[in-house]
């Protein structure tokens, strides 16, 4: 369970409860293990803890307000909404429990908690008469069988003086609670992949260069989808304007050889290889050591080929790993992928139509057809990020069917 909070994406909820001062050390002890802090603090529960406090130990700003007029101008709350991966409400009082099981939104938490698509842990803290009720069990009750994470309350003295269920849970409680659920969601752990992503930049002088569309956004957000189930992700990228995803190795590349010399090396060393960039196909042939003046009304390059990375990926005879390559197609689309799967010697080819305005480079979005030797599937449109968890859950059946049959013989 060692750093398995890592560079998480954790979103804390304080609500009104006097138990708000024990949040301070939960909070310590994610930022210990380097996991990425957020905190909303309801009304309420600012007379308990100061958003500055809070500030300086999660180190952010804290979310306050539904109506924040800076942070809504990029809605601020859907943005936090997408930001997590996972969302702990501690303490969790009467009140929230109530608002969150009917599917309220009248404030930043409640409406954050129904915006989510992030599992959501809840440590409950009130009297424990409260807590007895029968209303407040069944919203507890409710909960859960909507798959939300509810952690203690404890039984003990408190603040009030009644003695009772009805304490938040330690503050090392709450954490190894959410450790223990990262490390459930882990079943790709022990599976190494390397991908290729954005594109290459092949020169021609100091200042020029051979490239193309590719914005790296598809082969980022496969490399993420695939570290967030826990796999050991190296990403040889190209040049892009892109965040490199949380738990994954990268190592930067310009050129063509460039990305072959890393891609050759790590194919051996992994188990899954997925070539996701857009490698240019050709490179000058001798690049000008000046910058060249414009001189005439026409320039003539000679370009030479460039190694094909997927295809000697494919074609390797020892150590060779699941291969998956990518075609991005303007016309003829699924002939041409079927041609490049047999001939390159792939596992499985990804293939979509960059013709089609609003998906493939640059786009948010994307929809891939998935050939292989025995089958066929289509992706529709979506968002990256969750094409990419699609397209994993395909690569990952495949990989094991085929390694299966391989043990086999």
């Amino acid at each position: 369970m060692d750093n398995i909070l890592q560079q998480k994406r954790i979103l804390v909820g304080i609500t009104g409860g006097i138990a708000a001062y024990k949040t301070i050390e939960f909070i310590r002890l994610l930022r210990k293990q380097n996991a990425e802090v957020r905190v909303v603090l309801t009304e309420a529960a600012s007379h308990f803890v100061s958003p500055l406090t809070l500030q300086a130990i999660s180190g952010n700003a804290v979310s306050q307000s539904l109506f924040d007029p800076q942070a809504e101008l990029a809605m601020g709350h859907i943005e936090l909404a997408k930001w997590a991966d996972a969302i702990v409400i501690a303490p969790a009082t009467a009140d929230f429990l109530a608002r969150f099981n009917l599917g309220l939104a009248n404030d930043l938490l409640t409406t954050l908690c129904l915006a989510t698509s992030a599992p959501i842990f809840i440590a409950p803290a009130m009297n424990q008469q409260m807590y007895a009720q029968t209303v407040v069990q069944q919203h507890l009750s409710s909960l859960r069988q909507r798959g939300i994470t509810i952690i203690g309350p404890n039984s003990g003295e408190q603040a009030c003086g009644d003695v009772g269920a009805g304490r938040m849970s330690e503050p090392v409680e709450i954490f190894t609670a959410l450790a223990d659920a990262f490390c459930r969601e882990q079943p790709l752990a022990g599976i190494t992949v390397a991908i290729t992503a954005g594109p290459t930049q092949e020169p021609i002088d100091p200042v020029r260069y051979i490239s193309n569309y590719s914005s790296g956004k598809m082969g980022y957000a496969i490399a993420e989808a695939f570290a967030q189930q826990g796999a050991t992700v190296t990403l040889i990228s190209g040049p892009v304007n892109l965040t490199t995803p949380p738990n994954v190795k990268k190592i930067a590349v310009t050129t063509a050889q460039q990305m072959w010399q890393q891609s050759m090396t790590a194919a051996v060393t992994h188990q899954i290889f997925i070539g996701c960039a857009a490698v240019a196909d050709y490179r000058v042939a001798e690049i000008a050591p000046q910058k060249i003046k414009k001189s005439g009304d026409e320039l003539t390059l000679k370009l030479v080929k460039n190694p094909d990375i997927i295809a000697d990926v494919g074609h390797l005879t020892e150590h060779r790993p699941f291969t998956v390559g990518f075609a991005a197609e303007t016309q003829d689309v699924e002939n041409y992928a079927k041609d490049k799967l047999v001939r390159k010697q792939l596992d499985l080819i990804c293939a979509n139509d960059v013709s089609i305005a609003g998906q493939g480079f640059s786009s948010d979005q994307n929809a891939l057809q998935l050939f292989w030797h025995k089958g066929s599937a289509t992706l529709p449109l979506t968002n990256k990020r969750q094409l990419a968890e699609q397209l994993v859950n395909h690569i990952i059946n495949l990989y094991q069917t085929t390694k299966n049959n391989d043990e086999k013989n």
